[in-house]
């Protein structure tokens, strides 16, 4: 545990965490000290001097709250006419050439300089000359847009590209009004994370070219919700809108902090996979080539699942829909299979977040006792009759082809949330909800287990897949009756916040 230490603010005593500045160690016991420029992930920069506080009987008085780490009995001043002083100079100073766009901008309603006007300032402009005019919808590459006119020169951008990503594409060029932030000639932005720096801009100088003008900030619901784009499982926030008679649409994710796996960021490619929940949706079931309901659907795959039957489950699965269809596999004597070789793009992770295996829990099909090797695939698939996958995408990144021709001699289902080439052969298909539309469990490449939660809501909910192998005649069909077989496997399998560590023994198979 955390050594704690005793200090005063504005004349009350309170207990903070030793180690920390005064901006994070104030922050946890709901104490805010306004700042552009400093961030958890990129230190301490000191040149907005917004955090400017008070020290009672200090050498110097006045300390940047960045810099300044705790310290036993120090005497904090937040509150004092000169630190309010201070905070409408440095807001006034800002907002001088700041342009009065907050209508159209896509930072309004999550913009850090709106917030601190209404808090900390509130006074009138006493400006009378013309503006400086900056450049506007400056391509910076990798889908980013900056505005010059917005910026308040935190740094955040530059010090991102320099100290996390280490491409320092950017810079701030030219003093006083004239400064700005640019690209270095003929160096756009060009690395896999760049569009973090739209979620670190904590005004609209930085924008998503992707998100730009799509949806107002206060229309949008937040949830959490971990990427699937590969096997980190970085945690992220899925921002959605219904907007009357409409159906309920994913707008982006956003990087939502754990220390435990992404710290503060993500990829822009799994930032991206939001619109693969949007669209390609296999939108009915269908059997034999004709739409029908579902129910009918689930009583033709009931009829033909047996001995003969292979399952192949998806990677992308949760642990409690991997158990369930595990469940059914031996309740009807089928077949059961994890492989998925195409969802692995060797030589395409860093050694930061993105990872070769592009599957969101492989780890769970070890755990589980799954059988994800070829060999045995190809085998049980030779002398297989029906091939029923759960959301398995044979086809991924181009891949079995070699498989083809034994699919088109047998009967395939396809039990998905996507339409693809393998719906395109089945003779039954069935739409399940994705993983933005259910709850589950993961765990990721590094032995990390984690829940999630239902995001988004359908006008017209799918089937949730352990349900529906209930249908389809397994004993685990509920979310209760997964939980109970998982902890077979993990026994302290538990909803934790954050992630749990999953133990040697737990996770013997799980590579790290």
């Amino acid at each position: 545990m955390a050594e704690m230490v005793k200090l005063f603010v504005n004349g009350r005593e309170v207990e903070v965490e030793s180690g920390k500045n005064l901006i994070d160690a104030f922050k946890v016991i709901g104490i805010e000290i306004p700042h552009f420029c400093y961030h958890p992930a990129l230190g301490a920069d000191g040149n907005c001097r917004m955090c400017l506080v008070g020290i009672e009987d200090g050498r110097p008085p006045l300390v940047p709250a960045c810099k300044t780490p705790v310290a036993p009995g120090l005497k904090v001043q937040l509150d004092t006419e000169k630190i309010k002083k201070i905070q409408h100079d440095i807001m006034e100073f800002e907002l001088i050439n700041h342009p009065i766009d907050c209508p159209v901008c896509d930072q309004a309603g999550e913009c850090t300089l709106q917030d601190y006007y209404m808090s900390y300032d509130l006074q009138d402009s006493r400006m009378t000359e013309p503006v400086v005019v900056k450049g506007k919808r400056m391509d910076f590459g990798c889908g980013v847009v900056h505005d010059q006119e917005r910026c308040v020169l935190c740094a955040r951008c530059v010090r991102f590209t320099r100290l996390i990503t280490k491409t320092g594409e950017l810079g701030i060029v030219n003093r006083s009004d004239e400064a700005r932030v640019e690209t270095f000639p003929g160096r756009p932005l060009n690395n896999r994370y760049a569009v973090n720096v739209v979620d670190l801009c904590p005004v609209g100088a930085m924008t998503s070219r992707d998100f730009r003008f799509t949806q107002r900030a206060w229309f949008l619901t937040r949830d959490k919700g971990i990427c699937h784009g590969c096997a980190k499982g970085c945690n992220i926030y899925i921002d959605h809108n219904r907007e009357k008679y409409k159906d309920d649409v994913i707008y982006r994710f956003r990087p939502r902090l754990n220390e435990q796996v992404n710290g503060y960021f993500i990829c822009d490619e799994g930032r991206f996979t939001y619109h693969a929940e949007n669209e390609g949706r296999l939108m009915a079931a269908r059997v034999d080539g004709k739409d029908c309901l579902g129910d009918y659907a689930a009583q033709s795959v009931r009829a033909v699942l047996g001995p003969k039957s292979l399952i192949l489950v998806s990677p992308d699965s949760s642990l409690e829909q991997m158990a369930a269809i595990k469940a059914l596999s031996e309740a009807v004597g089928a077949r059961l299979s994890g492989y998925s070789e195409g969802y692995i793009k060797e030589g395409d992770g860093d050694n930061w977040l993105i990872q070769d295996d592009k599957s969101a829990n492989r780890a769970g099909l070890s755990l589980l006792g799954i059988d994800a090797g070829k060999e045995t695939f190809t085998r049980l698939l030779n002398s297989s009759e029906v091939l029923v996958s759960f959301d398995n995408d044979l086809f991924i990144h181009d891949t079995g082809s070699e498989f083809r021709q034994r699919l088109e001699a047998i009967k395939v289902i396809a039990v998905t949330s996507h339409d693809g080439i393998l719906t395109k052969m089945a003779s039954i298909a069935i739409p399940v909800a994705s993983y933005s539309e259910s709850s589950g469990s993961l765990v990721n490449i590094d032995g990390m287990l984690q829940h999630f939660d239902r995001a988004v809501q359908k006008n017209t909910p799918y089937f949730d897949m352990v349900e529906l192998c209930g249908m389809l005649g397994s004993p685990v069909a509920t979310a209760s009756d997964a939980v109970n077989e998982i902890k077979k496997v993990i026994p302290s399998f538990a909803n934790v916040e954050g992630g749990l560590k999953l133990t040697a023994s737990e996770a013997t198979n799980v590579p790290a």
